[in-house]
């Protein structure tokens, strides 16, 4: 149900300062004293969910019955609609990783996208894949702030230009500066991703002049931080926002956080929000910010009235995609639908089901076994150190023959639960394809790297889980270090492990990828998770408990 709002944009004072005074600005298309309504339907953070879960949540094909009802639904009382993504179609689910996710944008464009910003995401695999998949959409994806370091051009389309009943909205693209840090670093070397508030304010004065639009939304791919606190990330929406002259920027569709936006109060989100509770979006500085929490979960909508250059929002809804919650019926807890069941669209099915068959049978063979869970939950892995943290160091650190093992945080994206252990498991704990890379150091070299490394912050993707190595990690300095039982000598030389990524320089470790000891082996990550769970079996979680790092 549709929730009705109490507040309301007030008039752009820049806005109708452009159209009186710029002698070239055309007459507006709009008629004066009518009222127009228009609807921008949102959703952010795919990463990969083409297909509903085994809960029978989500998925594209519901997602499509849900906005062509609601699209008819608005264009039959006269309104329009704009379907805007906030990013990230990229990465998350083995069936759509290994198939570059072709699923995912062509599924985008059956169900009618009109834009999305560019995740970091979509810089998980090489250029010449998203250039694929720009060729897959028949939408733009767009970015402002991204720049090709040779020729110092934009490298992507900047913004696209809609009409809707003589109403002119631009649509801008933004893509997170921390893309530089936490995309791949093989890929992405040749690429500037520049500040997106300055890159903001510049095209916004450009298309002001150039477009004369009557409104400026943002989709964007930059995160939702509660009153701009964003601690070590860069700056999200809120920044973005504040940062802009007020009114020059009318809606931000966001991604990043993966996140519902829904504010109890001036900058206070609700975060006790349920499915199906009021969600009332964020308002800063004049410009509204929505997210839509990730993976289709949600279809945002938010319902606005256009009368006489004046902008108002009368309603919003988070409305929620086939979502169930645990309920006891008969002494039994069961999952029943939230709201009312939503009927998965038989053509989407159809074209759908032979990517979701395609590669099931080799992701679903049992290829080890394990005695309990493997620990890769965002809220533990990137807090602690953890078994399956130690495990894929270890299996790294065996493979290349080292001393230790190094593995980001970062790239643990999933647990493994006690039980049989499939390839699909395997790969959604490492999906991105990194390479297995060592490096022979000196024991003084060593000292310094693991000063910069194991004194990354928790609550990061760079934060470190290690094997073979102990220590103690007190203010920001490490201490007492011993490599396979021995303390560490300054004189010796030592071998150790880290993914491509890291060594490239992701997450902010220093970069060793030109070291004169690196060597790249070739072997992709998940490929050597997968032979170690294989060759261990059955898997015993409690081996790869750690107590060796000690942080004080």
């Amino acid at each position: 149900m549709k929730q009705r709002l109490i507040f309301k944009t007030a008039l752009s004072a820049a806005l109708l300062t452009t159209l009186a005074s710029c002698a070239t600005a055309p007459k507006p298309e709009w008629e004066a004293d009518k009222t127009y309504k228009l609807t921008v339907l949102h959703t952010n953070d795919h990463h990969g969910r083409f297909w509903q879960n085994k809960y029978g949540e989500y998925g594209m094909a519901a997602r499509k019955t849900l906005i062509d009802e609601l699209r008819a639904d608005i264009e039959s009382e006269g309104g329009s609609v704009l379907l805007l993504s906030g990013g990230d179609i990229n990465t998350g689910v083995p069936e759509s990783d290994l198939q570059d996710a072709e699923p995912d944008f062509k599924g985008m464009s059956k169900i009618g996208y009109d834009a999305m910003a560019l995740g970091n995401h979509e810089f998980d695999n090489s250029l010449d894949v998203l250039f694929k998949q720009i060729e897959w959409a028949n939408f733009p994806m767009l970015s402002a702030n991204i720049y090709d370091k040779k020729t110092g051009k934009r490298m992507f389309q900047a913004y696209q230009m809609f009409e809707k009943q003589g109403i002119k909205i631009a649509i801008i693209g933004l893509t997170t500066e921390d893309t530089a840090k936490i995309g791949n670093p093989e890929f992405i070397s040749g690429i500037d991703f520049r500040d997106p508030k300055e890159e903001a304010k510049k095209l916004i004065a450009e298309i002001k002049k150039t477009e004369h639009p009557d409104l400026i939304f943002a989709v964007t791919h930059m995160g939702h931080y509660e009153n701009g606190n964003r601690g070590i990330n860069a700056p999200g929406d809120v920044a973005l926002a504040r940062y802009l002259n007020e009114g020059d920027l009318d809606m931000i569709v966001g991604g990043h956080s993966q996140e519902p936006v829904c504010m109890e109060g001036p900058n206070i989100v609700n975060k006790r929000f349920k499915p199906g509770d009021e969600c009332k979006p964020d308002l800063q500085n004049g410009t509204y910010i929505v997210q839509a929490h990730e993976w289709g979960k949600y279809v945002g909508r938010a319902d606005y009235e256009f009368r006489n250059g004046e902008l108002e929002m009368v309603s919003y809804d988070l409305i929620p995609v086939n979502l169930k919650k645990k309920v006891k019926i008969d002494g039994k807890k069961q999952r029943v639908f939230i709201q009312d069941e939503i009927a998965e669209n038989q053509e989407m099915l159809k074209f759908l089901r032979p990517y979701q068959e395609k590669g099931k049978a080799q992701l679903e063979v049992k290829i080890a076994e394990s005695n309990g869970k493997l620990e890769g939950d965002r809220d533990v892995v990137r807090f602690q150190q953890t078994n399956l943290g130690r495990l894929i160091a270890t299996a790294h650190m065996e493979r290349a023959q080292a001393d230790f093992g190094i593995m980001n945080s970062g790239g643990v994206r999933d647990s493994i639960e006690g039980g049989d252990i499939t390839y699909k498991d395997v790969l959604k704990v490492q999906p991105f394809g990194n390479i297995l890379t060592y490096t022979d150091m000196t024991g003084k070299e060593v000292l310094d790297y693991l000063n910069a490394v194991a004194t990354m912050p928790v609550d990061s993707g760079a934060y470190a889980q290690f094997a073979g190595i102990s220590m103690t990690v007190s203010n920001d300095k490490v201490s007492n270090v011993f490599i396979g039982g021995k303390q560490l000598r300054l004189d010796k030389t030592y071998r150790f492990t880290v993914p491509s990524y890291n060594a490239a320089g992701g997450d902010g470790y220093p970069k060793i990828s030109d070291h004169p000891g690196y060597v790249n082996t070739g072997f992709v990550d998940a490929e050597i998770l997968k032979e170690y769970l294989q060759d261990n079996s059955p898997i015993d979680v409690n081996k790869f408990v750690s107590n060796e790092v000690v942080y004080k």
